[in-house]
């Protein structure tokens, strides 16, 4: 039974309307609006039309909503792609590891997404408007667009559940855009970061000790500690105990985000005790600009110096595991816990509590005596000099 009536509030200085009626079983109650501004005849004419809706089978409140749905989803304010993205990156920056995976984000989107379905409303984003995006670089930077699908996706789905789009997620890979483009693995093979053969290791180091300067340093202690790039630009004084020769990374900078102890070989050590330490510093190698370490090109732009182009500093990791591999008996995991690599099986991780420091110490040493084995010149700034801290150059 449908019914209008007029509700006095508390306050007595206000009245409301009320349209009361009866759908799938449940009684619900519908607002007529607020007396004077919605006079008695106004309120009786609308309850006389919801009255007629029923008649249809029509819930009128049901119907308001999917009204006001429909103008938050297509309306003039909906939410384009790039509100939307940009919401996204904010309320998800702090759990990222780093400052560089944010702006990874931000950048990939501006140069690819942006252009292409910025200001396209979220709701009307179809496979089509993704399509647009990654197939131009699907095969020329396959890396790239398959990164940059999978923030697409991220972004959409968010927007699904925060109410800004309904329906499927256009951008979804498995079942759906894997029907349209060719699967990256058969487009081209993973191409690993140039690395320098281990057998070349001796005389590199040998080159490498004639050069001067803090990349110089920064490179040999990257390739003594088989550390990443990142981890040694960023190294700083409190992080080193030169008595138990330790360096231990905070897990803000590492990739598992976990701290990860390195244990400092004999030449690692006079490495250290040979760097410079000026007032207000806290960086081990020391950039251009005061209070900041090196920049991430530093060690590139020297490998370029050394006409050695054709390596990548973070490709030393890679030398480091092959000689470890071929020419030692370590255990797997012991070299692998050397490269804070995090276990791929997750119920061996699970139970594998122990960072194997002790033999990873013995594995930096042996790695150390490998590297310096050919070094003729004792007195140059990288190589470290005899001394019974470095029994390698004795």
């Amino acid at each position: 039974m449908e019914a209008a009536s007029i509700f006095k509030s508390a306050n007595q200085e206000q009245s409301h309307g009320v349209f009361r009626y009866r759908a799938a079983g449940r009684l619900r109650e519908m607002g007529l609006g607020n007396f004077p501004t919605l006079s008695l005849s106004d309120a009786r004419d609308l309850a006389h039309d919801y009255r007629k809706k029923r008649l249809f089978g029509i819930d009128p409140i049901e119907e308001r909503q999917s009204l006001r749905l429909s103008e938050k989803l297509e309306g003039p304010n909906a939410a384009t792609f790039k509100q939307c993205a940009q919401a996204y990156i904010e309320s998800h920056k702090n759990s990222w590891a780093n400052n560089k995976h944010s702006a990874q984000w931000v950048a990939s989107l501006a140069t690819y997404a942006y252009p292409q379905i910025g200001d396209q409303v979220m709701q009307k984003l179809t496979a089509a408007d993704v399509l647009k995006v990654i197939e131009p670089i699907w095969v020329s930077k396959t890396e790239t667009a398959s990164r940059l699908r999978g923030r697409i996706e991220n972004i959409i789905d968010w927007a699904i559940v925060r109410g800004y789009r309904t329906g499927d997620n256009p951008a979804r890979w498995k079942g759906h855009l894997s029907h349209t483009l060719p699967n990256r693995s058969k487009i081209r093979k993973v191409q690993h970061l140039a690395a320098l053969p281990y057998q070349e290791i001796p005389a590199f180091m040998a080159e490498l000790a004639l050069e001067k300067g803090a990349a110089a340093q920064a490179l040999a202690f990257a390739i003594l500690t088989a550390a990443r790039t990142g981890e040694v630009l960023e190294a700083t004084w409190p992080e080193i105990n030169l008595d138990t020769r330790t360096w231990t990374v905070p897990g803000e900078r590492m990739k598992n985000s976990r701290e990860h102890r390195v244990p400092l070989s004999p030449p690692a050590k006079a490495l250290i005790k040979a760097l410079p330490i000026k007032k207000f510093e806290t960086h081990l190698f020391l950039g251009a600009r005061r209070g900041k370490g090196l920049s991430n090109m530093a060690m590139l732009t020297l490998l370029r110096r050394m006409k050695r182009g054709n390596v990548t500093a973070h490709g030393f990791r890679s030398t480091f595991r092959d000689w470890a591999a071929e020419q030692t008996s370590y255990a797997r995991e012991v070299i692998e816990q050397a490269l804070a690599h995090t276990l791929q099986n997750k119920v061996e991780a699970a139970y594998f509590r122990s960072d194997l420091f002790e033999k990873r110490r013995a594995l930096m040493e042996d790695w150390a005596a490998y590297c310096y084995g050919a070094v003729k010149d004792e007195n140059s700034s990288i190589a470290p000099s005899v001394s019974v801290d470095n029994p390698i150059m004795a």
